[in-house]
């Protein structure tokens, strides 16, 4: 046969390949399925939540998020942005370990907004993805920049883990389910996305949903979910989970968990209910002029630290940068950006590498390790 008929068939086998890689376990990564969904925010509006109607959430504020005319013109510059958004090197990392018992006020940050709190002798996990990809595919998405700084199971055992939303760079399905192999403790999740864990076989007894300005006491913590401006959804169909910010608050000490937010005045709110903060863990990365208002820019960090913290010299810890390329902005430009405003606004920061640890109640000034990677 000659080679002219050979090669359409091979290439056609190959993309087929290809594609069935890349659906592989496709229909599970997308979660509970969307009347289930639309059936939880119908419940919700119907118990009087103030965020819930026509079968979805919604925020506080508008957020023009971007519409689906533009997301084809978004989707095509990503894919032409080239190396933008890139480290230049190899990230360092670390690898503290994390105390026997837990600390007053602590934290380690193993890459994006996956943190280990430590706060009046418990230790609470945030928004933890230990995922190669942020993507519901295994080929095609997203991939990390550095790897995951320390195995999962080298984390100690922790009181609760807790979701900010639904997206995949914050709830991954590995990871969900390496921790319901290796723990006991309950997820603490907004409302809705408690469907997608029971989904993955999360049982209901380590499930706890929650509106923004409900608690859950957990030992002598009291985990409050808290309002956020952004945006969920796993698959076409947008905000038919809850997306929340997280109180973290003991006897003694308060942390506020940002998660991935836009800026809003509710912060100041936030502050005045809930705080003072002793510690802020707040977004800096993946903004653009295409989504200004559900991705806080580093100013808007610095701000959002100042309406939480009141007069309080608190540290702020940067996260959702650094490790999963999902802007159009340099790698290291967040946290440029974020030492610069703090500077002037004389905010503390601290800025550990992936894996580093820092100590709330006397954190280490800022040691730019960033720069050297390019």
């Amino acid at each position: 046969m000659h080679l002219r008929f050979l090669v359409p068939g091979a290439v056609a086998a190959l993309a087929t390949v290809a594609l069935t890689r890349a659906a592989v376990g496709l229909p599970a990564a997308l979660g509970a399925p969307g009347p289930r969904l639309r059936a939880t925010a119908d419940r919700a509006a119907a118990a009087g939540s103030r965020h819930a109607s026509d079968g979805l959430f919604h925020n506080t504020l508008p957020d023009e998020i971007v519409n689906r005319g533009a997301l084809l013109a978004v989707v095509r510059a990503m894919a032409s942005r080239g190396p933008t958004g890139r480290p230049g090197g190899a990230i360092p990392l670390a690898a503290d370990p994390a105390p026997t018992t837990p600390a007053p006020l602590a934290l380690t940050w193993y890459g994006h907004s996956s943190v280990l709190l430590e706060v009046d002798g418990h230790r609470v996990l945030a928004d933890p993805v230990w995922g190669e990809r942020v993507s519901p595919s295994p080929t095609i998405g997203p991939r990390r920049l550095h790897p995951a700084p320390v195995p999962l199971s080298a984390l100690p055992p922790v009181d609760a883990v807790v979701i900010s939303h639904d997206h995949y760079d914050h709830l991954d399905l590995p990871t969900v389910r390496a921790l319901l192999r290796a723990g006991t403790a309950p997820f603490v999740v907004p409302l809705g996305l408690g469907n997608h864990l029971r989904r993955w076989g999360v049982p209901d007894a380590r499930v706890v949903e929650l509106d923004w300005d409900e608690s859950v006491q957990i030992g002598s913590l009291t985990l409050t979910c808290t309002e956020a401006r952004h945006f969920s959804g796993r698959g076409l169909r947008r905000n038919t989970t809850l997306w929340s910010s997280w109180v973290v608050a003991g006897p003694q000490h308060r942390a506020f968990f940002g998660g991935d937010t836009g800026y809003t005045p509710a912060f100041a709110d936030l502050g005045r209910t809930y705080g003072p903060f002793d510690l802020t863990v707040l977004p800096i990365g993946a903004y653009s002029d295409r989504w200004p208002l559900i991705h806080m820019t580093p100013e808007e960090a610095v701000q959002a630290h100042r309406d939480l913290t009141g007069r309080h010299a608190a540290p702020l810890v940067p996260i959702h940068w650094a490790t999963f390329n999902l802007g159009f902005h340099t790698w290291a430009e967040p946290v440029e950006r974020l030492r610069a405003a703090a500077d002037e606004a004389g905010v503390r920061i601290a800025v550990p590498r992936p894996g580093g640890r820092v100590d709330g109640t006397a954190p280490p000034p800022p040691s730019d390790w960033w720069t050297a990677v390019g």
